[in-house]
């Protein structure tokens, strides 16, 4: 009894301090997102992450079979849907990726790569509360091919080709500038001179 006690003091004790550690480095820093999360949140993050997703969940493993037209499908949907956070490469070095808190993880390394199949495609479903990570999914494993295919092509990640990465660069979604200029070059190509000179003008 008195070991039992002793241990849920300490637990207690230990709570205590790292809610103030936490407390301390809120006050430090703020409410700033270009602030980067130390080691003890990083792996505190980590292992609340892992806990937060279902022990089922965890033991799925991917049910759809890698094929080229399933990769080429992953290749343009994570190209328009994800790279904007995540970049084409998965290396999260984007205007977004580097300026929300956490920043956007390297999908490419270890600590994404040996996530199990189940655990990727929850957070792809599901995102992660307090983070930048949306919810994409129905939530229903067996309704979401699309999901599951980003999970065979974060895999895949570490071993993009430059022609695959030239591929994605084509896909990626378009500003209203890049839209206004194709625009304007396809009245070009109609027969409209005057809209040569508009597409140079919007250049500069």
């Amino acid at each position: 009894m008195k070991k039992f006690c002793g241990l849920l003091i300490f637990g207690f004790l230990a709570t205590l301090g790292v809610l103030g550690w936490f407390g301390y480095q809120s006050y430090s820093t703020g409410f700033s997102a270009k602030t980067e999360p130390n080691a003890m949140e990083i792996l505190i993050a980590r292992q609340l992450r892992h806990l937060a997703i279902p022990y089922e969940n965890r033991q799925l493993r991917n049910p759809l079979p890698v094929t080229q037209d399933l990769m080429k499908e992953a290749l343009a949907h994570f190209a328009d849907h994800c790279a904007s956070c995540h970049a084409n490469n998965g290396s999260g070095d984007t205007v977004i990726g580097r300026n929300v808190y956490p920043k956007a993880p390297d999908l490419r390394l270890r600590n994404t790569q040996t996530m199990s199949d189940g655990e990727l495609f929850f957070i792809i479903q599901n995102g992660i509360r307090f983070t930048a990570m949306p919810a994409w999914g129905t939530g229903d494993p067996a309704k979401d091919n699309g999901s599951w295919q980003l999970v065979h092509f974060i895999r895949h990640l570490p071993s993009l080709t430059e022609e695959e990465l030239q591929e994605m660069a084509a896909l990626n979604p378009k500003t209203k500038k890049e839209l206004q200029e194709e625009a304007l070059f396809d009245q070009f190509l109609g027969g409209d001179d005057a809209a040569a000179g508009a597409a140079g003008s919007h250049q500069h």
